[in-house]
């Protein structure tokens, strides 16, 4: 794509991994000709810069992967301006211009089905989810993809089951188990409802547990949450203690527990006096997860206060589109969630090893 750096201005690297999150513009070379090297340019946010990959998210969702090597030239640019009309913020937000098909969509660009958020599948909004919420070590089985982090979650220690695993699901069943079981874990399957492998898994024997609900919602009026007086919410890029002892899942496993909620594409975190929250942009979608209020400081807002504030800074990165996941017996959630405007997109459960 057309860049904005200009033809005799020396080239510098004038960005860092602590602008994750920020717009830029980077140059690459991607080849040398008889001594004469020829670039490319990419203009968005930058989601990622870790073991020696830079990450660019543009417009249109697509993510494209510098090797650092490669990487001649950065700078921080200004936001790209808001879309008004039917667009910007508040309610009635459209979704990020040039939607593609694959990981964010199935659709023409900017195909929202009339609801402000992309029309993807299960399997798309999943393989987004599972980036949002990554494993220590994953490893690919066909299309299925086998996730370990030391027991902390389910998710990030159970097989996303998309796709095809490429060989017979008997072959395919025991090979999860001993991968499983090389690591110390229980073999479990993450599958979403509308699997074609749903019945078959099920008549294999892995017991059925934890229904949870995939959930979705357009951006845009998320921005507009309030915040109560003296709410004093604050953003970071990392969990400071106090976050990581009000997230009430880490227990033993605190050190895989860091690992997990710090990775992501592009990952921030809200804290204020009795309630956390966590979100990670990737594209035209942002994930909400690990909203929780302590007993004592509920029904007075903060949990809508740490969603909004999140909201407006994954607006500003460029997401157009929410989603979240809480299983489907949480009640409290569901009826807040309700309330934001987020409808059901899917379903998925888990099957667990019947040995």
């Amino acid at each position: 794509m057309p860049g904005d750096f200009s033809s005799g201005v020396r080239l510098e690297i004038r960005i860092t991994p602590a602008d994750v999150g920020k717009r830029v513009s980077v140059r690459q070379v991607i080849q040398v000709t008889d001594g004469h090297p020829t670039f490319t340019d990419t203009v968005g946010v930058l989601a990622s810069w870790d073991t020696g990959v830079v990450c660019v998210t543009r417009r249109t969702g697509e993510t494209v992967r510098i090797g650092e090597e490669t990487l001649v030239a950065g700078k921080v640019v200004p936001p790209a301006p808001e879309r008004r009309g039917a667009g910007g913020r508040g309610a009635g937000a459209a979704v990020a211009p040039g939607v593609s098909e694959g990981a964010y969509g199935t659709g023409r660009a900017g195909d929202a089905g009339g609801s402000g958020v992309p029309v993807v599948t299960a399997e798309e909004i999943e393989a987004v989810a599972s980036r949002a919420w990554p494993a220590v070590e994953s490893a690919p089985l066909g299309g299925w993809t086998l996730r370990a982090a030391g027991g902390f979650t389910r998710r990030a220690n159970s097989v996303l089951v998309t796709g095809d695993p490429g060989v017979p699901l008997p072959r395919a069943l025991a090979a999860v188990t001993r991968w499983y079981r090389e690591r110390g874990l229980a073999p479990l399957l993450q599958v979403p409802d509308s699997s074609p492998y749903a019945d078959e898994v099920a008549r294999a024997g892995w017991t059925h547990e934890a229904d949870t609900l995939v959930r979705t919602a357009p951006l845009g009026p998320l921005t507009d949450l309030p915040e109560p007086p003296g709410a004093g919410v604050e953003l970071s890029r990392a969990p400071d203690a106090a976050w990581l002892a009000a997230y009430h899942r880490t227990g033993e496993l605190a050190d895989a527990a860091l690992r997990v909620v710090s990775g992501g594409p592009s990952v921030w975190f809200a804290g204020a006096p009795g309630a956390i929250g966590r979100a990670v942009v990737e594209g035209p979608w942002v994930l909400f997860g690990a909203v929780e209020v302590a007993p004592g400081q509920r029904r007075r807002g903060l949990a809508t206060a740490v969603m909004g504030a999140l909201a407006r800074r994954a607006y500003d990165e460029g997401a157009r589109a929410a989603y979240l996941q809480v299983e489907a017996d949480n009640a409290a959630a569901r009826a807040l969630y309700d309330g934001l405007g987020f409808t059901d997109h899917h379903r998925y459960h888990y099957r667990r090893s019947p040995a």
